[in-house]
């Protein structure tokens, strides 16, 4: 589920990219929740700071729409889908180290109202994500 202001939204399965981000689309498949993975959370290390996207941001599926940096690397973000960003979660500003604890729960980066949400069909599943990680 995903929690918007005071309610929750049933949420669809998430969706994962090959740059390990992933999407939640809401019921209505009109908005969707933005984050990283569990493998690229790992693979990053302990996360110092979170660049989190522009609030209003027209965004293209592919674009970078922030950055993740941590003592080993840095990470760009991009977006799974195109649409514009309606909220990020500012409490990685602070507490940046909130995506190790829990990068596709607590940790989101960005909501998004989704232009195209046909766009969703096109990425993996997380049986195929889980594949894609162990190659």
């Amino acid at each position: 589920m995903i929690a918007d202001s005071n309610h929750y939204i049933k949420a669809y399965e998430k969706r994962y990219t090959k740059d390990h981000e992933w999407i939640e689309l809401s019921d209505d498949k009109t908005h969707g929740t933005i984050g990283i993975t569990h493998y690229a959370a790992s693979a990053l290390g302990d996360v110092v700071y979170v660049e989190l996207p522009t609030l209003d941001l027209e965004v293209s599926a592919g674009d970078t729409i922030g950055a993740v940096e941590s003592v080993k690397s840095a990470s760009d973000i991009m977006t799974p889908v195109k649409g514009k960003i309606v909220a990020t979660n500012e409490k990685l500003e602070e507490k940046p180290g909130t995506i190790n604890i829990g990068p596709e729960g607590e940790g989101w980066i960005a909501r998004i109202q989704v232009g195209d949400a046909k766009e969703i069909e096109g990425l993996m599943g997380l049986d195929d994500y889980r594949k894609h990680t162990e190659e």
